[in-house]
């Protein structure tokens, strides 16, 4: 099993101070890869959320809408697999892109696949980040470059 170990250097950033308590929704059918990602934000203190494929996780991101949540204030941001049954990544973030309600969540791909065309995709569906799997360091980046837009004065 990979390690979900952060290093010490990437912990010490002051700027993840604002990750305590803040929310992430996972989506990945892989519970290895699902519990590696809730591994690695527990040592953040950020709370996850977990659906195992996109069109769980579509409904529960219109379900909070529906109840009045302002789902881009709720979280951090949304991490996906690429491949899923039901509905990938792709198809999630485009959904996503297209719901006025949604459409400005941060978006992360975190993927096995790589090359030119993950690349391509990544860019045609509008994910804001993109992440190769299990990297916990480079996780912990993602979140970092986040917490970056939010908190522009840091």
């Amino acid at each position: 099993p990979m390690s979900t170990k952060v290093s010490p250097e990437k912990l010490s950033d002051p700027l993840l101070e604002y990750a305590k308590g803040r929310e992430v929704l996972l989506v990945d059918d892989s519970s290895v890869a699902m519990s590696q990602l809730k591994g690695t934000m527990a040592q953040l203190d950020i709370r996850c959320h977990a659906a195992s494929d996109g069109l769980r996780a579509l409904n529960l991101l219109k379900s909070w809408a529906d109840d009045g949540i302002d789902v881009h204030e709720k979280l951090l941001m949304v991490i996906t697999d690429a491949e899923m049954p039901e509905m990938d990544g792709y198809r999630l973030t485009t959904e996503i892109r297209n719901d006025s309600r949604l459409k400005d969540l941060y978006v992360v791909l975190h993927t096995s696949l790589s090359g030119s065309f993950n690349e391509a995709m990544v860019k045609k569906v509008g994910c804001d980040n993109f992440l190769s799997k299990f990297q916990p360091d480079k996780l912990v980046d993602v979140v970092h470059e986040r917490l970056a837009l939010l908190h522009p004065e840091e």
